[in-house]
């Protein structure tokens, strides 16, 4: 994961129900649990569902909708999006059944029970209207139910019975023929009903993970399947207000894939990627928390409609670069703990070190490795972490806080792993070169453990700390044991010299949010619901170059009103500005309305950053050459 709102009539496809009782060899542990979703039948915004789990033959069974799903690393209680459940006996009479908590559901008198019916509100709706108690699901674990477009994280619709976690699935989907239908759930064919409006899809999983792992899209579409290798990458786009198109992104996404796939060499690829990219309009009912959530062949976007062209495609090499990496961890190296991911208690692996941390630092060092920025662009992201990850605790350990990431204080400091946790890769991938005589690299050691390891063969967490030392030199595990076991601060420096880097001050590009790193040229005022320029935006050159001043409260950008409920799209999508496109602010000076426009040009501001040691010497050179080209 990376991360940036009375029913009627209840109508509902039966699948491989029927009214007649089943045979006394029909047991549920032996057959697939046949689920149905219903699209056709969406009433009140709530898509109606059904569950057939054949026969249960105890008196007594629990069916729970996840309380955390693999990747978010927070509670999303999807029970909770959950109306009007019922079980049903084979003469469509109701069983008694008893709510245990937001997730879980008791039925008893089971052996008589022939179906689950009930229905699933949407997360993006809840989301936006401030939720109905407790955590939401991060929006690209969610779900949309909408006329146009319907964004299906299965495990936001369909749960599972404690006993038959590892049974096959059979999936109905049933929906307007006129959609567009992606998924990379294997599907088993589509038939049109008598009238031709609707069709259903029949989609199959080997267990209750691949209901998990593998989201779909459906609705009004766009979208482009291309070929990156040996990859057939198929990137699918739902934009409300059809500003962007799958076609306009296809070059940037072939481009990052293919950088991608020559970083990642001989580690065993998936033969299908998809990127399901749901852009949000910032309106009431728009999901608000934008970033991805990675799957084993997939991943789920939300970000900002109102990004640029160009924007947007920066905003998918950062977001979506970083998904696709989850391939190697913990997709293909894990711990026992993700292995047999518990979704209703779950225990939490040691490692998100290597989990996110890893992950974000291949997907920043792939592009400057494969030529996609210069090195300076790497070294100022990498200066960005530090500053951001020195406003977080630095001195906690990263292994105890994994393991508790669902508590405080380690809750608040979960950002960290975007941000120190790819500096803790930074290092181990310099001690990695300096210990090999630049041989060997934080990728080549992740080769080493997904041949060792892979999909099907988990790690056991205490050990994995021990085995990369064994696996490599002393130097890593001290380094391990010290500041990602221990609570001792990382210094930097140290690891820049052994690359001939130095500290120093430079004029540096930055954004239209930034003044350089991480300093962000807005604040806010929670009681006027305000949002205005800080004293950073004169750091600013192209801010300062249009006048503005601190306080200076903004109330329009590009025409759209800003508000702290709308700030994360508008501002993220002033993330994605790029030189030479026209903009405009409305802003409020003294009590007074003004209007600032034009044509956005480069901006800059001074900052304290790596610059090239210019006494570096041959062997210092060698290794930095080593770490940034290969």
């Amino acid at each position: 994961m990376k991360n940036y709102l009375a029913i009627v009539g209840l109508s509902i496809i039966l699948v491989g129900c029927g009214s007649a009782k089943p045979k006394v060899d029909d047991l549920a542990i032996n057959n697939p649990i046949q689920t149905a979703l219903d699209l056709t039948a969406v009433v009140d915004d709530k898509v109606p569902v059904t569950i057939d789990p054949g026969r249960i033959t105890s008196e007594t069974v629990t069916y729970r909708l996840p309380r955390v799903v693999q990747g978010t690393y927070a509670v999303s209680d999807f029970g909770k999006y959950v109306e009007d459940l019922k079980a049903l006996d084979y003469d469509g009479n109701q069983l008694e059944v008893t709510k245990v908590d937001a997730n879980t559901w008791s039925i008893t008198d089971a052996t008589k029970l022939d179906k689950l019916t009930y229905y699933v509100n949407d997360t993006f709706d809840i989301e936006s209207s401030g939720g109905i108690g407790g955590e939401n699901p991060f929006s690209p674990a969610g779900t949309n139910i909408e006329e146009d477009n319907y964004v299906l994280n299965l495990h936001g619709f369909i749960g599972y019975f404690d006993s038959l976690k590892s049974n096959q699935y059979e999936l109905d989907v049933i929906s307007p023929a006129k959609f567009v239908r992606t998924s990379a759930l294997p599907d088993r064919g589509t038939t049109a009903s008598e009238d031709g409006k609707s069709v259903k899809t029949r989609y199959f999983g080997q267990r209750y993970f691949d209901i998990t792992d593998n989201p779909m899209m459906y609705g009004e579409l766009d979208v482009e399947e291309f070929m990156v290798g040996d990859i057939k990458i198929v990137l699918s786009v739902y934009s409300p207000n059809n500003v962007h198109t799958a076609a306009s992104q296809k070059e940037t996404v072939y481009r990052m894939m293919q950088a991608q796939k020559a970083y990642l060499g001989d580690i065993n690829s998936t033969p299908r990627y998809d990127i399901y990219l749901y852009l949000s309009d910032g309106s009431e009912t728009a999901p608000k928390g934008m970033g991805a959530l990675e799957h084993h062949t997939s991943t789920v976007v939300v970000l900002p409609e109102s990004s640029s062209k160009e924007g947007l495609a920066s905003s998918i090499i950062d977001v979506v670069a970083h998904e696709f990496f989850h391939i190697v961890t913990p997709l293909s190296v894990h711990s026992e703990d993700v292995h047999y991911f518990d979704y209703n208690q779950p225990s939490f692996s040691k490692h998100l070190w290597m989990y996110e941390g890893t992950t974000e630092y291949f997907a920043q060092h792939f592009q400057v490795y494969e030529g996609l920025v210069e090195p300076a662009d790497f070294y100022n992201t990498m200066m960005s972490k530090m500053s951001t990850s020195k406003n977080l605790d630095d001195a906690m350990s990263f292994t105890i806080m994994s393991e508790n990431v669902l508590k405080e204080p380690y809750a608040s400091n979960y950002y960290n792993v975007y941000m120190k946790g790819a500096l803790i890769n930074m290092c181990i991938d310099i001690l990695l070169r300096k210990e090999s005589g630049g041989n060997r690299s934080m990728l080549s050691l992740m080769k080493e453990l997904s041949a060792k390891y892979g999909r099907e063969k988990p790690f056991v967490d205490d050990n994995l700390i021990d085995e990369i030392t064994a696996m490599t030199y002393p130097s890593v595990g001290e380094f391990l044991k010290t500041h990602v076991e221990g609570d001792v601060p990382i210094n930097y420096n140290e690891f820049f010299e052994i690359v001939g880097l130095t500290m120093g001050e430079s004029e540096v590009q930055t954004n239209y949010i930034f003044a350089g790193g991480q300093n962000i040229i807005f604040d806010a005022d929670p009681t006027k619901g305000t949002i205005f320029f800080s004293p950073t935006a004169l750091k600013n050159s192209f801010w300062a170059s249009q006048g503005v001043q601190v306080g200076d409260v903004i109330k329009k950008v590009n025409g759209a009103e800003l508000s702290l409920q709308n700030a994360e799209q508008i501002i993220g999508g002033m993330f994605g500005w790029q030189p030479g496109q026209e903009y405009s602010l409305e802003i409020e000076r003294n009590g007074e309305t003004m209007t600032l426009s034009g044509t956005l040009e480069k901006a800059t501001a001074k900052s304290e950053t790596l610059v090239e040691d210019a006494n570096a010497t041959d062997a210092q050179k060698a290794i930095r050459e080593a770490w940034l080209k290969g």
